[in-house]
């Protein structure tokens, strides 16, 4: 359980709004003083936690902050993430009414005026705001609309609510049904509602506001590939209830990438690699091209995993400079073992227990898939949190 109270206390505001921000410096002081406006006659604190931003975020919101003591500002380092980073945000706030929405103006402040308003007349435990009541315009590209229908119907296969728009990155909710959820939190990627809606065990009554999004105001998108497969491997999670957490399952993707690198490699080198000569190992006789071959293979494969896993798997923890090396060299550790622990199971297995020459493989490559990613959490990106 995190550290949240588990209710408001004395003199706590009606509701907290949790705004995210990563380099939002452009965008945050007018949306700020939108929804602060929109927000007139309630009793609301906005929280907004920022990843370290290396623009102005931070200093127009303190700037803000000294004129209404309504905005407060938290800072976190060393990690990234929408989720992580509204999950942090609600455990911090004190409102009766927890609610979350962008920092780049895309959020309509009057559709979340009107959440608050019906959440708290309504008795409802979520509030959202979505695109897709209505044949209104998304405010969305025609890509971009049908990437996120075909996200959103996937996504409702999983939910233990009927929402039109599970995707959505702004809603209010209360504070007993957060609580509720809160112990299976996934915190990764960008769509948390999917997270939250997933992970209770309570089927919220809930209620919908239509509005599309706005153009943006300042910032850049963060959608890419990458939120993408944060969805997917969420969803994989909540489906198997846990078994294989969102984290593993992005960890076990880059691993199949880093095989088709390993033998693109092997390929290479073995058609380029000619040293003559060889040595000799208990009762077989090794060829040097070949050492040089696998070695270079599974180097370099190696290498991309790391690389990758540091892009994908690990991005709320990525790491540059010094602890990229020492980061990388702990990956390294981590998968010789692994290796080692594969060879000695396939082994175990085939001549010992009898087990298939195949079943014997796959078991051992998945026992050590199993150690490389609790190894490369402990070795390589185990940086403490910071806010």
């Amino acid at each position: 359980m995190s550290d949240v109270d588990t209710k408001a206390g004395p003199g706590a505001p009606d509701l907290s709004m949790i705004i995210c921000t990563l380099n939002e410096g452009a965008a945050i002081r007018s949306v700020v003083t939108e929804i602060c406006d929109a927000l007139a006659g309630i009793d609301y604190e906005i929280i907004v936690l920022d990843d370290d931003s290396k623009d102005q975020t931070q200093s127009e919101v303190l700037d803000l902050a000294k004129t209404n003591p309504r905005v407060h500002l938290h800072v976190r380092y060393n990690e990234r993430g929408l989720s992580s980073a509204a999950i942090m945000g609600w455990d911090h706030a004190r409102g009766r009414y927890l609610g979350v929405m962008d920092g780049d103006g895309q959020h309509d402040p009057k559709a979340i005026r009107e959440m608050a308003d019906k959440i708290m007349s309504e008795k409802k435990d979520l509030m959202c705001v979505s695109r897709y009541l209505g044949d209104a315009d998304t405010g969305l590209s025609w890509f971009r609309d049908l990437g996120s229908k075909a996200a959103t119907a996937v996504s409702g296969l999983v939910l233990k609510a009927p929402l039109t728009d599970p995707l959505s990155g702004c809603f209010i909710m209360t504070r007993e049904w957060y609580l509720n959820a809160r112990p299976k939190l996934t915190g990764v990627g960008f769509k948390i509602l999917v997270d939250l809606v997933a992970s209770t065990s309570i089927r919220p009554k809930f209620g919908e506001v239509k509005a599309s999004l706005r153009q943006r105001q300042g910032g850049e998108s963060k959608l890419d590939l990458r939120v993408v497969l944060d969805l997917a491997a969420l969803l994989i999670e909540k489906a198997t209830n846990g078994f294989l957490s969102a984290r593993f399952v992005l960890f076990g993707v880059v691993g199949v990438s880093g095989v088709f690198v390993y033998a693109l490699m092997l390929a290479l080198s073995h058609a380029i690699t000619r040293v003559e000569g060889g040595m000799s190992l208990y009762r077989y006789q090794v060829r040097f091209d070949d050492i040089i071959n696998y070695g270079l293979a599974i180097w370099l494969s190696m290498t991309w995993n790391f690389y990758i896993n540091n892009i994908i798997t690990f991005r709320d923890k990525r790491l540059s400079g010094w602890p990229m090396i020492t980061g990388l060299i702990g990956f390294y550790f981590a998968c010789s073992i692994g290796a080692l622990l594969s060879l000695g199971v396939a082994i175990l297995l085939k001549d010992y227990l009898g087990v298939h020459w195949f079943a014997a493989g796959v078991s051992a490559a998945l026992l050590s898939g199993v150690w490389n990613y609790w190894g490369a959490k402990a070795f390589a990106w185990n940086r403490k949190k910071g806010v």
